[in-house]
């Protein structure tokens, strides 16, 4: 494995539409040849920087290691081509691996049958040389494989983090359809909240989106609270390295009191998101209020005019719930919005096109995004104090008539 301070090709793994994010934070954090994928975007670092990006990156979902690429036709090519590494540089022969396959290729249709033919090929490198193998290990394993084939060209990649980085490791308990960690970052970095001014999660279930602002605006390292990252298992580990870059990054949270509101219905998950709350070292900075959306009054809780208030959503998409019903649910939502948080900018995410529809509201931005497996749409209503029209027809600045003219703005990353 490498040695000393010599920078090489990593990739960082992200959720589609979160790209550009993500390059962003590559590229402060000083990462160099910096180039978007879909759903990944590949950099150079050395061995310092791989441990900082695992530790500090907040919508990368796992940080690779290629080792080595070749081209394949047939699953005996890939059980060659594997054989041929030396995985002995990597693992023991009493440590645990486990290999992940992802697939886009005419020349394969079965991921997991790929994972098991790579696997086999290790192992049986080991039993050939010594006369027994490596165990498997699928959730905390010594060596974590990560196995990309595009068409014919497949490559080998070590997984530096182990789990995926969206478990951050300080939710404790959840309600039952939490939002992905990374995603809740992604969210709150493209509303362009300035980290500042107020931010209300009206709907905040477990408190997923108000602990990553927290954790935003205090430069609290998105893997701070992780008990253990994959490459801490690896032979070249370099421990007092690893102390070094997370004490820096420690030495950078700051202790500003934000006003972060989260508001939750129901007094079970209520309870739930405080105790995550407490778990993340934010209550000093979050709040949660119980109470339904409709019955909340933002402005008594809004104390700072820093500037415009920030409202971050992610309500019910409708999968257990009748058409009508959600279609009801979403235009009171749009009612609220209107009646109870003008001045603010609210930003809703939702995979139901029909039922956002009923929101009522132009949408001044809208950006495609996924939530799992549910494509979505992550849309911007100004709340304008007095009606649309009027603001329309004043036009006092550019900065409004361009406002104005954002209606139509469609964004795909």
């Amino acid at each position: 494995m490498e040695t000393g301070t010599a920078n090489y090709p990593m990739t960082a793994k992200t959720q589609y539409g979160l790209e550009d994010l993500l390059a962003d934070e590559l590229k402060r954090l000083g990462a160099s040849a910096i180039v978007k994928h879909n759903r990944a975007v590949s950099f150079e670092g050395d061995k310092g920087f791989m441990y900082k990006a695992n530790l500090c990156l907040r919508t990368a979902l796992r940080i690779l290691k290629p080792i080595k690429t070749f081209n394949i036709v047939n699953e005996e090519g890939l059980y060659r081509e594997i054989g041929k590494i030396n995985w002995e540089d990597y693992m023991g022969v009493d440590d645990t691996l486990a290999i992940d396959c992802s697939l886009n290729s005419d020349f394969f249709t079965h991921s997991q049958f790929l994972a098991q033919k790579a696997k086999d090929a290790v192992v049986d490198q080991f039993r050939n040389r010594h006369g027994k193998r490596p165990s498997v290990d699928l959730d905390q394993p010594t060596l974590r494989i990560n196995l990309h084939i595009f068409k014919n060209a497949c490559t080998v990649s070590l997984d530096s983090s182990g789990e995926s980085l969206h478990k951050r490791g300080y939710r404790t308990q959840t309600n039952l359809a939490p939002i992905n960690e990374v995603l809740a970052a992604g969210l709150i970095l493209l509303s362009g909240w300035d980290k500042r001014s107020p931010l209300i999660d009206p709907m905040c279930g477990s408190g997923t989106i108000l602990i990553e602002a927290a954790m935003i605006a205090n430069n609290i390292p998105s893997g701070y609270f992780r008990k253990r990252f994959g490459f801490e298992s690896w032979k070249d580990f370099e421990p007092a390295l690893w102390d070094t870059i997370f004490n820096a990054a420690i030495d950078k949270i700051s202790e500003e009191n934000q006003q972060i509101t989260g508001v939750e219905i129901i007094p079970e998950i209520a309870e739930m998101a405080k105790a995550n709350v407490l778990g993340s070292k934010v209550e000093d900075t979050v709040k949660i209020v119980c109470s339904s959306f409709h019955d909340f009054e933002p402005w008594e809780h809004i104390t700072k005019t820093t500037g415009k208030p920030i409202v971050i959503m992610n309500p019910p998409y409708g999968e257990r719930l009748e058409p009508e019903n959600i279609k009801e649910l979403y235009k009171s939502i749009g009612d609220t919005l209107k009646k109870k948080y003008a001045g603010c900018d609210a930003w809703v995410i939702t995979s139901n096109v029909e039922a956002m529809k009923s929101l009522g509201i132009h949408a001044t931005r809208k950006i495609s995004l996924y939530n799992g497996p549910l494509e979505c749409k992550f849309l911007k209503f100004s709340m304008y104090e007095g009606t649309r029209k009027v603001h329309k027809l004043k036009k006092e600045t550019p900065n409004e008539e361009n406002a104005a003219g954002e209606e139509r703005i469609e964004e795909t990353p």
